[in-house]
Formats: C-alpha cells, structure tokens, sequence
C-alpha cells in the first residue's frame, strides 16, 4: 500500500501517529466505511475532489452529507466541477475511495465541513480505498491548514 506509506509519513512529520486500520471491505463510499467500522456515517470524513475554475479543491466533508455545489462554489469565488479520476489522481496522488486529507504532491486548498465538530472521532483514508486512520475535525483542520465551512445539507 504505497499511498497508505506516503500518508504515515506525512502524519509522521507532523507529529501524529495514527492507528491505521486496513478493513478487508472497500471503504469507497462513507456508508461502507461507517459499516465496516461500526460508527455513525456521519463520522467518515469523506474526500471530495473538485476544481474550482482550474484550481484544485479538496472537500472533507462528514459521510452524511452531500456537498452542496453551487454553495461551495460561491464560498470559493469559482464554479465547481467534480473532477475525473485522472485528475484526482494527478492532484492528489490517490485513487478515488483512498484520497487522504495529507499527502499529496503539492498542498490543496482544503475546506472541512463543520459537521464533522459533531464526532470526538471522526475517520479519513489513509492513501488506499481499504484503509482509513482515526482523528478529529480539530487535527484535519490543523493537518490540511483546512478552513472551515458549511459545505452541505
């Protein structure tokens, strides 16, 4: 798990060392991460990648949510567009289903959605779509110099 090494070491060098749980089932969606770790959905904090106009735009939003588009668009100054699996994989150097909130060639801009305050613990992927690390919104928000926002309903 190449990607899962690159995360671990990117946590490494900011002092964190999490708990990297590799589960036997794919945690592509936040349902299936939440079943498979026995936790709310809405503790999953799922990696949405974007371009807004032609910058990069990295979403962790809460498993419970969909990103409102136009809201988060305005929120940047630039139209959203989902971008294609290369692109994901260009910006973030994961597959979608494994795109953590560290590790990546080049910083992204990040938003975190404030509703993930609402967990003592909330779940990331860690690089692969079968592994995921414990943290909380604090510690995205710290790790990925992330701002805050209501990206969904």
């Amino acid at each position: 798990m190449k990607g899962t090494d690159r995360v671990l070491a990117a946590l490494q060098a900011k002092g964190v060392h999490p708990d990297v749980r590799r589960l036997e089932d794919s945690t592509r969606t936040a349902k299936a991460a939440a079943a498979a770790l026995g936790c709310e959905v809405g503790a999953i904090a799922s990696s949405l990648f974007f371009l807004a106009g032609d910058e990069p735009l990295l979403v962790m939003t809460s498993g419970a949510h969909r990103v409102d588009e136009r809201r988060v668009g305005e929120l940047v100054g630039a139209p959203l567009r989902r971008a294609t699996p290369d692109e994901v994989r260009v910006h973030t150097g994961f597959a979608i289903g494994g795109v953590a909130p560290v590790g990546h060639p080049a910083p992204l801009r990040t938003l975190v959605d404030v509703a993930l305050r609402d967990h003592p613990v909330v779940w990331a992927a860690a690089g692969h779509p079968h592994a995921v690390f414990p943290t909380t919104y604090e510690e995205i928000l710290t790790l990925t110099n992330g701002t805050a926002a209501v990206v969904g309903d």
